[in-house]
């Protein structure tokens, strides 16, 4: 499988400026709750994120998706009980959030491409090699948490 060069942050900030840069090209809609949806997906894709991270470090293992060959540690607790993918669920709440404030039908189409795009060229190659170095382990717990959510 194809393995993704590009780090996902700048994945996401492409998408993003995606989602900024076509609101001209979609109707728009303004409604207050869509604010209050949107900051509410910002806050928690932002906090899974942190949690993710910290979670990494407290076990000492890379945070690099690019060199995931260098994981030393199979995290499986914390938020990683809910989601194999915690990192990029956050990354993709953040692009709703910006989607549900600035172009709601375009955002969120290109919310859904930033998924099918981070789970053929990151996610994927990542969990061969996560097979790879954690074996049994690893497939045990792919069998029991869910890729997104």
């Amino acid at each position: 499988m194809i393995k993704n060069k590009i780090p996902p942050p700048i994945v996401t900030l492409f998408f993003g400026l995606c989602i900024y840069f076509s609101r001209d090209c979609f109707f728009s809609y303004e409604y207050k709750l869509l604010d209050t949806l949107s900051y509410m997906c910002y806050l928690i894709g932002l906090c899974i994120l942190i949690l993710a991270v910290n979670s990494f470090k407290k076990h000492s293992t890379t945070v690099n998706p690019i060199k995931i060959e260098n994981a030393s540690y199979l995290v499986t607790s914390g938020v990683f009980e809910y989601s194999r993918n915690p990192m990029y669920l956050g990354m993709a709440l953040i692009l709703l959030g910006l989607a549900l404030m600035f172009n709601v039908i375009g955002g969120t189409l290109f919310t859904f491409l930033f998924t099918i795009f981070i789970t053929k060229f990151q996610i994927r190659p990542e969990e061969e090699v996560m097979e790879r170095l954690f074996g049994e382990d690893f497939l045990n717990y792919k069998k029991n948490v869910r890729m997104w959510i």
